[in-house]
C-alpha cells in the first residue's frame, strides 16, 4: 500500500440553504500517510466535518476526487460504499449512537454482521475490540448501565471491530469530562502506536488536538495550517 493512504485532489462542496450557496470547501488538496493521527480544528463552517463525510464515503464531492486505502470512493457507486465502508472505515462521532436495548457486545458486534464470519468469530472479534478499549468486564451492560465515558469507549471498540483501516472521529470527546475525554484519547493514541490505524480527527479541544501527530487548522473551505507535531 502507498504511504499516501487518503487523498484529496482540487475536491470541492458547496450546499444551498435557502436559496443561498454555501461553499465549504474549495478546491482543497490534501494527503494523509498510512498510520498518521490527524487532527482537523476550525471554526463552525469550515469543512470539518464534511472532510470526514467526504473521507467515509458518507457524502460526495462537487468536483475533484477522494482516494481512501485505494480507492476512489468519489466514483464509488451508492450500492457498493456500505460494503467498502465496512471493510475500511470505522466511525466515532459525539454522541455515542449506542442502540439502548442491546448489550456492549451486541452493539460492538453490529457492523459485524455485514462482514462473512461466522457467528463465533464475530463474538471473539467483539470481545477482542471491547478488551482492547479495557471494557471486557461489561460486555453484558446495556448502555444506561455504563458512564459516558465507557459509552464513548464502547463506541470505539464497535468502530475497530473489523479492524478497519481508518478511523474518522467526529469531536470523540465533546460531551466527556476531562477525565473521561483523557481517556478516550489515550485508546486513540494506543490505536494509532501500537495498531498502525490511521485516524482522522475532527475536534475544538486543544489538550485532543495535542494527542495527534499533524494539526491542520480549515477556513472557509481553505487549509490554512498544517503542522508535524508532538504527539
Amino acid at each position: 500500500m502507498s504511504d499516501d493512504f487518503i487523498t484529496l485532489k482540487k475536491v470541492s462542496k458547496s450546499y444551498t440553504r435557502g436559496g443561498e450557496t454555501l461553499t465549504v470547501l474549495d478546491q482543497l488538496d490534501l494527503t494523509i500517510t498510512t498510520s498518521d493521527f490527524v487532527a482537523l480544528m476550525g471554526p463552525s463552517g469550515s469543512g470539518k466535518t464534511t472532510i470526514l463525510n467526504l473521507v467515509g464515503g458518507l457524502d460526495s464531492c462537487d468536483s475533484g476526487s477522494v482516494h481512501v486505502a485505494g480507492s476512489e470512493v468519489s466514483s464509488m457507486s451508492r450500492s457498493k460504499l456500505p460494503s467498502w465502508r465496512s471493510r475500511h472505515v470505522g466511525f466515532v462521532f459525539q454522541s455515542f449512537n449506542l442502540l439502548p436495548v442491546l448489550t456492549a457486545l451486541e452493539n460492538v458486534m453490529l457492523p459485524l454482521q455485514l462482514t462473512p464470519l461466522s457467528a463465533a468469530d464475530r463474538r471473539k472479534q467483539a470481545d477482542f475490540a471491547l478488551d482492547i478499549v479495557g471494557l471486557a468486564d461489561r460486555a453484558s451492560h446495556l448502555p444506561s448501565q455504563l458512564s459516558g465515558g465507557q459509552e464513548q469507549r464502547v463506541a470505539i471498540a464497535r468502530a475497530i471491530a473489523t479492524d478497519p483501516d481508518v478511523i474518522i472521529a467526529d469531536e470523540p470527546t465533546g460531551d466527556l469530562d476531562r477525565s473521561s475525554a483523557d481517556e478516550v484519547l489515550q485508546i486513540l493514541g494506543r490505536l494509532n502506536s501500537e495498531l498502525g490505524k490511521t485516524i482522522l480527527m475532527v475536534t475544538h479541544d486543544l489538550i485532543a488536538a495535542k494527542q495527534a501527530k499533524r494539526l491542520l487548522e480549515l477556513d472557509k473551505g481553505l487549509l490554512v495550517e498544517d503542522q508535524q507535531q508532538e504527539a
